[in-house]
């Protein structure tokens, strides 16, 4: 269990102490996407309750503040930035959702982006699975982050 940070050495969970590690600007993207019939893209504009794109932006980046308070080992951050953005994709068909966050701190904020995304489309299948209850949620991934120990790092493309 040497590698997984989270497990002491008696295999027992534990939140990391990042007590001395130095205060480093720190940044990250993840991604996601909600696919969906073609039919269910007209409904964006048109659902009786709201822009679909800007509650689900909104959820996001409001979920992203809330990360520690939904997984479990989390450290609550000072979050500088979190930016939510919402793409259709008639390719797939259905819609991308790609987050940003940032923080001066002394751990990463990769969780908070991708807590910013999931819940984003989770959002978009609540708004409109009465039309659709076929969407997949799929493909979150953390795409780059920044800062700290371990320095930058970009998910190759594949």
């Amino acid at each position: 269990m040497s590698d997984l940070t989270h497990f002491d050495k008696d295999g027992r969970a534990t939140m990391v102490d990042v007590g001395s590690k130095q205060v480093t600007q720190r940044r990250a993207l993840a991604s996601g996407q909600v696919i969906m019939a073609r039919d269910t893209l007209q409904h964006l504009g048109a659902n009786k309750k709201g822009d679909v794109v800007t509650i689900a932006e909104l959820a996001g980046i409001m979920s992203a503040k809330k990360t520690a308070d939904l997984i479990p080992l989390c450290h609550p951050l000072p979050l500088s930035k979190v930016h939510v953005s919402i793409s259709v994709d008639p390719d797939l068909p259905g819609l991308k959702v790609k987050a940003e966050t940032k923080t001066a701190g002394q751990t990463g904020v990769e969780m908070e982006a991708l807590t910013a995304v999931s819940v984003a489309c989770l959002t978009i299948y609540d708004m409109l699975k009465a039309v659709d209850k076929h969407m997949v949620i799929g493909e979150i991934k953390l795409l780059e982050k920044q800062g700290g120990k371990s320095g930058d790092w970009t998910r190759r493309k594949t």
